[in-house]
């Protein structure tokens, strides 16, 4: 499907900004939505075909604001990308009550609400192509990442649910699971190495944004409901998230492996 506007949440930051630059260098049609008004407004700031909307993706206003730009610029929504997103590691008998909400909120909510308040938009249309950014947390569940992990298995089930509602009337929902990214989420995560040691026991090279783009490209190019990056590890992923225990059989090497990359990130 060839791009008439797009949306796209979370460009401040990571992957959403990663997404934003090779928007910006096709020319394509945007409307950024972003809590960080100060960036969001910078980074669009002299471009055409570019319009911002600040706010709370957890808010219904945000995304009014969002379908009503779309109006004004007269333009039908192609591609919703759901990007934004937070982690704040924590154990259960240690992370903060209003730690529920920030994860469910900005993570599962914003992206329930965009997905059904576009999604109908798209239904009306007879077209349109809704990528929602989960995790291979999403797939399995990660000790220490509770809150994290539940908010991305929201998005992954809500997701496979409506694909095969809005399928029949030519809209494709992808959900899309990376492993680890190098983005300040990883940054954030190396001040809690008890809590994060399982986020960094995969492979010692860790996925770019750039990597994540290339395939998001190449899904909206050619539509598919889930996609792991890379799909090895969301095998391990869908094995440990069908048969926890097996996962249990492995914790303590992981939990070594991880504490080892932990280490040798913060002495880079």
């Amino acid at each position: 499907m060839i791009p008439t506007l797009i949306v796209l949440t979370g460009a401040a930051s990571g992957i959403g900004k990663q997404l934003l630059v090779t928007f910006f260098d096709r020319q394509i049609p945007l409307i950024l939505a972003d809590l960080d008004a100060g960036k969001v407004e910078e980074l669009a700031d002299g471009k055409q075909s570019v319009a911002w909307v600040a706010g709370d993706v957890a808010q219904e206003a945000t995304w009014l604001r969002v379908l009503a730009t779309a109006k004004n610029m007269g333009l039908p929504i192609s591609h919703l990308i759901n990007c934004a997103g937070v982690i704040r590691p924590g154990f259960l008998e240690g992370y903060g009550l209003a730690d529920i909400d920030y994860h469910l909120n900005c993570n599962a909510k914003g992206t329930i609400l965009g997905t059904t308040l576009i999604g109908r938009e798209m239904k009306n249309q007879g077209f349109g192509h809704i990528l929602n950014i989960s995790s291979l947390a999403g797939l399995a569940p990660v000790s220490g990442l509770s809150l994290y992990a539940a908010s991305k298995f929201a998005v992954r089930g809500f997701s496979l649910s409506v694909a095969a509602e809005l399928k029949k009337y030519g809209v494709w929902v992808t959900v899309i699971c990376p492993d680890l990214v190098n983005t300040p989420m990883l940054d954030l995560q190396l001040g809690y190495p008890e809590e994060a040691k399982l986020t960094f026991s995969g492979p010692k090279q860790v996925l770019e944004a750039e990597e994540v783009v290339q395939v998001i490209l190449g899904v909206m190019e050619r539509p598919r409901v889930l996609v792991c990056i890379p799909e090895s590890r969301g095998l391990l992923a869908k094995i440990a998230g069908t048969w926890p225990w097996i996962g249990e059989l492995f914790r303590k090497s992981l939990e070594k492996k991880g504490e080892k990359a932990i280490r040798s990130r913060k002495n880079d």
